[in-house]
């Protein structure tokens, strides 16, 4: 009970101090879409060819004809009712928009994430337990091509050799073949979704949508993971307590799971926090290439038509996020190492 106590303090202490972050990011995410070029009224009113009188009426209607500060205070008490305005691209509101899209951003993320970490994690111990190896090597190469080549030259790549080449991919235009089985709208999660529904075949098909771009993310942020699991590898493993665990003559199977990679946990849970925070906000060309209806894929068109509040919504939503995430990985600090709790 004490326990859960202490750990309920921590996390409203720690969301209480994000509350300014957040706040400055709202402010200055509203502050640059003010000073960007383009100009909504113009774009949305018909285009370049419409009146002077149909401009200006359409600036009113959004509020762009009062002074910056005044928008500003306005959106500020929009954002406090749980209103992030509406987009003028999809005539929706945005809240209603990143709702329905969100789903689809956090299944190819965590898709992502889970085949990075089964790759990473196994290659970054084999490489610590031999270092220097060619296995070590083979390792590095593979973290460097990873970050080398861009997310949508893989992903193009994978679309070539699985889909046209192989042909053994499904089309890349989305989250479900237009041939399977209805959507199912119960968590906007479709595996979750078609589990619950016991509709296999119709997971199948989501399933197999989703290895393509899954595997495009999960290439990019394999080196990271795999790097930082090596290095606290190799940390923990020149340590004390694991040469006295040797000479006790434990297995080593036993002293690499148990000791050492328990402790190695830590900085690979903070490296996969950035990572995810990252793949979540970043994965707009792999959405892109892959015709993936995510929350980057949303903000990006509606940056490429100012409008303003799909993008003010998408930026408040991953700052939100990445303070979940952080919340996350402090409390998941406890089950690695008790010690952190205790600090």
């Amino acid at each position: 009970m004490r326990a859960l106590r202490s750990a309920g303090r921590r996390v409203g202490g720690r969301l209480l101090a994000s509350l300014p972050a957040l706040f400055g990011v709202v402010v200055l995410t509203f502050l640059l879409m003010r000073v960007l070029p383009g100009d909504p009224a113009v774009f949305f009113a018909s285009g370049p060819t419409a009146g002077q009188e149909e401009i200006e009426a359409l600036r009113k209607e959004l509020g762009l004809d009062q002074p910056i500060p005044i928008q500003l205070v306005r959106y500020l008490g929009d954002i406090a009712h749980g209103n992030l305005g509406r987009s003028l691209t999809t005539g929706q509101p945005v809240m209603t928009d990143l709702r329905r899209r969100l789903p689809a951003s956090l299944e190819l993320t965590f898709s992502a994430l889970a085949l990075a970490l089964s790759l990473a994690l196994p290659l970054g111990i084999l490489a610590a337990l031999r270092p220097g190896s060619l296995l070590d090597h083979a390792v590095r190469l593979v973290c460097t091509m990873g970050v080398c080549v861009p997310t949508f030259v893989s992903g193009l790549l994978l679309v070539y050799v699985f889909y046209v080449v192989l042909g053994i991919a499904p089309d890349p235009t989305g989250r479900i073949d237009i041939f399977a089985s209805s959507r199912p709208e119960i968590t906007g999660f479709l595996l979750v979704d078609f589990a619950l529904m016991g509709d296999w075949e119709g997971w199948w098909a989501a399933a197999s949508q989703l290895i393509l771009p899954a595997s495009t993310m999960a290439l990019f942020v394999l080196a990271p993971l795999a790097r930082m699991t090596r290095a606290s590898m190799l940390a923990v493993l020149g340590s004390d307590f694991i040469r006295t665990a040797r000479s006790l003559g434990l297995a080593e199977g036993r002293v690499i799971v148990v000791y050492a990679l328990r402790n190695a946990l830590v900085p690979v849970l903070t490296i996969t926090g950035i990572v995810f925070s990252t793949m979540l906000g970043a994965n707009v060309l792999v959405e892109k290439v892959f015709s993936w209806p995510g929350v980057a894929s949303y903000a990006l068109d509606a940056l490429l038509a100012s409008d303003y509040a799909p993008v003010q919504g998408f930026v408040l939503l991953m700052a939100s996020i990445f303070v979940l995430v952080n919340l996350t990985v402090d409390l998941l600090y406890g089950l690695a190492d008790p010690r952190a709790t205790a600090a």
